[in-house]
């Protein structure tokens, strides 16, 4: 494959998500670091994470949820969180299709 460069609203999105994506995992992080001191008012609404996956950051958001073990046991997330992955791919690659998005690579 001959080196081509990387559209430029590839790189901006590629760069948007992964601030999303450390965000996600910093909010995550900080989550479950207050839930072991029981510290409620401190805690990170469950809307607030869905909303960070919707986000961008779901990948994100669901390896290190399995990584310290967070939220694993509401199927909500378990669930949700690839389901928003899957269905945000999915979007991605129908504009991809569709032309509504430019190419991965210029030619």
């Amino acid at each position: 494959m001959p080196n081509l460069p990387i559209h430029q609203f590839w790189v901006i999105f590629i760069a948007y998500i992964a601030v999303i994506s450390l965000c996600s995992i910093v909010v995550c992080v900080h989550d479950k670091r207050v839930s072991k001191k029981n510290n409620v008012k401190l805690r990170i609404p469950e809307k607030s994470l869905f909303v960070w996956s919707l986000l961008g950051g779901s990948l994100a958001m669901f390896v290190t949820m399995r990584l310290i073990r967070h939220k694993t046991k509401h199927i909500s997330f378990m669930v949700g969180i690839p389901v928003i992955f899957i269905l945000q791919v999915a979007l991605v690659a129908v504009l991809v299709y569709l032309n509504v998005l430019p190419p991965l690579f210029c030619s």
